[in-house]
């Protein structure tokens, strides 16, 4: 018989898990990280078979969702093989959804494997259609590669949502190409608002462009329809009448999502984050290790874990100075 459900203190059930396999990456997004970032020593992180313990002990807890994060997931070493462990759930029922947020960059070599195994719909994380500003946000990542991927993903008949930073004073003119752009493509578009996460160059309030003006921006070229939809994130949809494309709006600075709120984030070295904006976390990875033969310690420490979550985050940049700021990067804890 299964665990009973996971609920937190606010009566939400926990049934969605973020899972970052790794704090690497290929690229060095301005604002992800720093261009010269120091990693975890690989010793610290998961085996990808303690991964599959930790998973499968939320799966079995209710969780119906799993996304896999990094860094850039597709980078880590023997990555299908953590694809293969996971797709056993899809396979029995207990899991309904298997995706990942990538940067694209190895779509060309994973995706045909990954519909293979069940991935059915994946987020691509793409802030520019000028491949110069590609260079120059991602630092070291080349836009053809990106498209190469995304292409492949087409191909093997994975569902491509595009995520894209909106970015003052760096995307600004590419609201309405790159809307077209995915129209075209039969992409839907997320936008999302940068967030303070890391110690990290230009200031957050330089780069910080509200969505409210983004979406006033967007209404002035279409007919903008508010759907009711969730996809089991903190997006918040509209449909655009002309084209029929879906866009979202990932809001945590100028709109606070946190009254739904059903995930929980995982980072490689075993950290639960009950919440992206708080540093409160738990430690999975002790218990884990400690407890080879029995996955009831680790059990009991989510379960103790969740009953910590919080009611929300405390992300504000209404003043000059950040509140809310969190010291790690996003790459540790994953997108």
């Amino acid at each position: 018989m299964n665990p009973a459900p996971l609920i937190d203190p606010f009566a939400r059930a926990i049934s969605y898990l973020r899972v970052s396999v790794t704090d690497r990456c290929d690229f060095r997004c301005t604002y992800c990280m720093a261009e010269h970032m120091t990693f975890l020593p690989k010793a610290d992180l998961l085996s990808l078979e303690e991964l599959d313990r930790l998973c499968s002990a939320f799966v079995r807890m209710g969780v119906e969702k799993l996304r896999i994060t990094g860094g850039e997931p597709l980078v880590r070493k023997g990555i299908l093989t953590f694809f293969e462990a996971m797709a056993r759930h899809l396979q029995s029922g207990a899991l309904k959804e298997l995706t990942l947020t990538t940067n694209g960059s190895q779509l060309a070599r994973f995706a045909q494997p990954l519909a293979d195994l069940g991935v059915r719909r994946i987020n691509v994380s793409l802030d520019t259609l000028d491949a110069a500003k590609f260079a120059k946000i991602t630092r070291w990542g080349r836009l053809n590669q990106v498209l190469d991927g995304i292409a492949a993903a087409q191909a093997a008949g994975l569902r491509v949502k595009i995520n894209a930073v909106a970015l003052q004073g760096f995307n600004e003119d590419e609201l309405i190409p790159l809307t077209e752009w995915c129209a075209r493509q039969g992409h839907d578009l997320t936008w999302i608002e940068v967030m303070p996460m890391g110690d990290i160059e230009p200031g957050r309030l330089d780069q910080y462009w509200s969505l409210k003006d983004l979406r006033a921006r967007l209404a002035e070229c279409y007919t903008l329809t508010d759907l009711a939809e969730r996809t089991g994130g903190p997006a918040r949809y509209v449909r655009l009448e002309e084209t029929g494309q879906k866009v979202g709006f990932i809001t945590p600075l100028t709109h606070n999502f946190c009254e739904s709120c059903n995930r929980v984030r995982l980072t490689c070295t075993g950290e639960l984050y009950m919440c992206l904006g708080q540093e409160d976390m738990a430690d999975l990875r002790a218990p884990l290790r400690a407890s080879p033969d029995s996955d009831a310690p680790v059990e009991a420490a989510i379960r103790a874990a969740i009953a910590r979550k919080p009611k929300g985050h405390d992300f504000d940049y209404s003043r000059q100075a950040i509140r809310g700021q969190m010291s790690r990067h996003m790459s540790h804890t994953g997108g």
